[in-house]
């Protein structure tokens, strides 16, 4: 497997989308091109203030020229595969530097550390994903109808094929995209304003995705909003919607009006989540 760093700036001057695309120049054509059909890891450098240092995965689907930019590349990313971490790593924690393949014969940082695009060795890939994914972190399980428990598999694997494999399953992608979008909602639904925690501890709303999974939605934090049941469920069939500003739109469809605005909370607008 060929793995990857892709350094993105949220004030790019680049043409980039992280979960959809990345551009670059020529120069770095020959590594990007070495990471299609593997994964890569997303970094935001020290010199952005508050920086999240290492913050997501994809994976590389092909490289294309630029056709709005001549001399420029794009690499696409292949649709379902981008992924925030659940914990942001630092280029530089409590246990070293993290990417340590940056490390010159004298053991100090090379100049390759400046590179936008530069290749990861698997053992700096595993480091990085299993402190992103930590699972002495990961949510309680929810507790089913019948008394049962969702089983928490750990984060625990010999190959770096056995990590991407397990956190591009389905299910696996959910829990994360659910840790992710309740911490940045703090576990509030954002159309009704309450928040709930049930007594095994767990808070009582959802993750949704705005635009859906089926209809290529990404699992990125900006796609996602923190619902209760109910608002979800009217939410899904498009009952209850969203304007670009952020107030609550009510179908037309809706056949008890007065209840609907009920549930939704005194402002009429979604709290803010993801600042992102």
């Amino acid at each position: 497997m060929a793995f990857g760093v892709f350094i993105h700036r949220t004030d790019s001057i680049y043409d980039d989308s992280p979960a959809e695309q990345y551009q670059f120049p020529r120069q770095y054509l020959s590594r990007v091109e070495a990471c299609v059909g593997d994964w890569i890891i997303y970094y935001e450098p020290s010199k952005v203030t508050e920086t999240r240092g290492y913050f997501a995965m994809a994976k590389v689907q092909q490289v294309i020229p630029d056709p709005a930019a001549p001399g420029m590349y794009l690499a696409l990313i292949e649709p379902g595969t981008y992924l925030d971490f659940v914990n942001p790593v630092p280029f530089n924690g409590t246990g070293g530097l993290v990417e340590r393949g940056l490390l010159n014969n004298e053991g100090r940082i090379s100049g390759r550390a400046q590179s936008a695009v530069r290749p990861l060795s698997a053992a700096d890939f595993n480091r990085i994903i299993d402190l992103a994914f930590d699972a002495s972190e990961v949510m309680l399980p929810r507790v089913d109808e019948a008394g049962f428990q969702e089983e928490q598999a750990p984060f625990q694997f010999e190959q770096s094929r056995d990590r991407v494999n397990y956190i591009g399953s389905r299910i696996v992608r959910d829990r994360i995209f659910r840790r992710i979008v309740l911490r940045a909602y703090d576990e509030r639904c954002a159309i009704t304003g309450l928040k709930l925690i049930n007594g095994g501890g767990r808070a009582e709303v959802s993750a949704a995705h705005i635009r859906p999974v089926e209809r290529n939605g990404p699992d990125v934090i900006n796609n996602g909003i923190a619902l209760s049941g109910t608002a979800h469920w009217m939410f899904d069939r498009g009952l209850i919607s969203l304007s670009d500003d952020l107030e609550i739109l009510i179908s037309r469809q809706v056949n008890d009006l007065d209840s609907v605005r009920g549930l939704i909370n005194k402002t009429c607008r979604a709290s803010a989540g993801p600042t992102i």
